[in-house]
């Protein structure tokens, strides 16, 4: 029996006050903790049943980072790389081989691994929509840069094929998921944006920033989450929304279902607005876009089986 930091167990536990963590690792039962904190507690029990040198990567990489990351199913296993072919395999973990020279960085207490790295492992699961998301926080916090990803994509290693594509797309100025959702929208619709535009009224007093106006046009097009529903930031909105009412702008907000199940109605909205004909292509683009994203039940689907046979060890009894 192997202890660790926080009271972690390696080893089978019967005592009351443990709740288990993963197969023959549990770890003293903290119901009393936000879920932030049991997820470090989680994760710090963990190093126990991985190898020396091992760093956090993937989604639990960029969650400890404070990335965004896209809608996650409800149960996402832990992903770690490990040197060597030392990989725990266990249901919830999913480790995979570093390949390079890993100079982690300690977040929160715990081993993560390089972004630029983090990044090409997503992209290996994720679909681009997923992958954007995450690539757009990376460069909004300036925790990756071009030349670290140059130096990955350069190693041809799975998954560098769509991370070359959504980079070339990426946008430093998004501030949440959100956003980047609906710059992608309007990427698919041919109809240009820019990002987070600061607006003023005819004396020029400065009256908001914008997420994004189309190029050319006084539309403001935001995305509008959760959060806007809060009674203080209603209230705040409320007073935007009547300062915004003195420019010749046009404020149009979006919410997830829009953009997920109105996605048409949408389009006709900006083709109206531009004046131009309809293109059913446009359309399809995007559907395909969310398609194979975790924003859809196939693309979810599809995710959470790859994970599923990556962390479930094969069992081979009453097979011959």
């Amino acid at each position: 029996m192997k202890i660790g930091p926080d009271g972690a167990i390696r080893g089978e536990v019967r005592a009351p006050g443990n709740q288990r963590v993963a197969h023959g690792l549990y770890r003293l039962e903290t119901p009393h903790l936000t879920p932030w904190a049991n997820f470090l507690r989680d994760l710090s029990a963990l190093l126990l049943v991985l190898p020396p040198g091992a760093v956090y990567t993937h989604v639990t990489a960029a969650r400890l980072l404070g990335w965004q990351v896209p809608v996650l199913p409800e149960q996402v296993p832990h992903f770690a790389a490990v040197r060597g072919d030392c990989r725990p395999r266990r249901p919830g973990l999913i480790c995979s081989r570093l390949t390079h020279q890993a100079r982690p960085r300690i977040v929160h207490g715990l081993p993560v691994d390089e972004p630029a790295e983090i990044l090409l492992r997503a992209a290996r699961d994720f679909g681009d929509l997923d992958l954007a998301v995450m690539v757009d926080s990376a460069a909004h916090l300036g925790h990756v840069d071009e030349a670290a990803v140059k130096k990955v994509l350069a190693s041809k290693r799975p998954g560098t094929r769509r991370l070359r594509r959504v980079w070339k797309s990426r946008s430093s100025l998004a501030e949440s998921a959100g956003e980047t959702l609906l710059r992608k929208f309007h990427d698919a619709m041919d109809v240009p944006t820019e990002a987070q535009v600061y607006i003023h009224d005819e004396s020029g007093r400065f009256v908001c920033r914008a997420d994004l106006v189309v190029v050319g046009t006084l539309n403001i097009h935001e995305y509008d989450g959760g959060v806007h529903r809060e009674p203080s930031v209603h209230r705040r909105d409320l007073r935007r929304e009547r300062a915004l009412a003195s420019t010749a702008y046009v404020r149009r907000g979006y919410t997830l279902d829009d953009l997920l199940n109105h996605a048409a109605t949408l389009m006709h909205e900006l083709d109206r607005v531009l004046d131009r004909p309809h293109q059913a292509e446009r359309l399809r683009r995007w559907r395909a876009l969310v398609d194979d994203s975790l924003y859809s039940e196939t693309g979810r689907a599809r995710v959470m089986n790859r994970w599923y046979r990556s962390t479930t060890p094969v069992d081979w009894a009453g097979t011959a």
